[in-house]
C-alpha cells in the first residue's frame, strides 16, 4: 500500500502513520486520509456525502490531534468512511474543513479495524510530515 500521501508505522500496540505534505493544510489532509486509510479500503469509498468540520486547539499539535479525533467522532456517530479532506482555513489554533464520504455499508466496504483515538504518543510535526500514533 504504497502512497506518497503518508506511510504507515508499526507499532507493538497500536497503529500509526507519518503523514507527508508541502505545508500544514497538506499534512493535515494527509494525516486524515491515511487515518481512513488505516481503518477500511478508500477505493470503495464514494464522496458523496459532505461534511464541515472545525476544531481548535492551543497549538498545532494539539490541533492535529483534536482534527483527527473529530473525524473519528463524526465515522462513529455518523457511521460514515471519510475520504476527501479539503482544508479551508489552517492556522496554529483552528482548522475548517470540508470533508466528503459516505455512509458505511458492510456490504460494499471492506473495513479493516476501528481506530479509537489519536494520541499525543510520539506525536511529532516537522517541516514536511506528521507522526501520529492512533489508539486500536
Amino acid at each position: 500500500m504504497a502512497d506518497s500521501r503518508f506511510k504507515p508505522l508499526d507499532h507493538p500496540s497500536d497503529i500509526g502513520l507519518i503523514a507527508f505534505g508541502k505545508d500544514n493544510k497538506e499534512i493535515f489532509a494527509n494525516a486524515a486520509y491515511g487515518m481512513f486509510s488505516l481503518m477500511a479500503d478508500l477505493d470503495q469509498v464514494e464522496p458523496r456525502l459532505t461534511f464541515k468540520i472545525m476544531a481548535n486547539g492551543e497549538d498545532l499539535e494539539t490541533l492535529l490531534i483534536n482534527w483527527l479525533n473529530e473525524l473519528i467522532f463524526y465515522e462513529d456517530s455518523k457511521k460514515v468512511l471519510l475520504k476527501k479532506f479539503e482544508i479551508n482555513k489552517l492556522t496554529d489554533k483552528n482548522i475548517e474543513a470540508s470533508v466528503r464520504g459516505e455512509k458505511i455499508d458492510l456490504q460494499k466496504h471492506v473495513i479493516f479495524r476501528p481506530i479509537k483515538a489519536a494520541t499525543y504518543n510520539q506525536l511529532r510535526i516537522d517541516k514536511n510530515q506528521a507522526k501520529i500514533i492512533f489508539d486500536v
